[in-house]
């Protein structure tokens, strides 16, 4: 089940070393007392924070990192490099004029990094 994402959701990245954590963009809408998360929060360090070290050696920092250390993947901090919106969102669902952002997104990063979220900032109760 998708779950709208929003503040606080945590992410992860194919060539990142740590999580993260979804910053969105100020909005008027709210979920689960949360600021709302639509695709179009995709902005490197402001809505996508570092995910620690990146190891991908598409990265121009790591790829000169490793030629230094012979060849050995040196991996170097990371910095999001995100310029396309999150795909595919909630179609059905707009948010200040996009798709909501769910749990089900991804963002591409040039760094050859797939970007997920692996928990939306908010969690269901299910009542027996």
């Amino acid at each position: 089940m998708a779950m709208q994402a929003c503040m606080g959701a945590t992410m992860m990245c194919t060539q990142g070393l740590a999580p993260s954590t979804l910053v969105p963009t100020p909005k008027t809408v709210l979920t689960s007392s949360m600021v709302a998360a639509n695709i179009l929060d995709h902005i490197p360090l402001v809505n996508i924070p570092p995910f620690g070290m990146c190891r991908s050696p598409a990265n121009p920092m790591v790829a000169a990192a490793t030629a230094a250390a012979m060849g050995v993947l040196t991996p170097m901090p990371c910095i999001p490099a995100t310029p396309a919106p999150w795909m595919p969102g909630a179609p059905t669902v707009l948010l200040c004029g996009a798709p909501a952002l769910n749990n089900s997104s991804t963002l591409m990063c040039l760094w050859a990094g797939t970007i997920s979220i692996t928990m939306p900032g908010q969690m269901t109760q299910l009542i027996p």
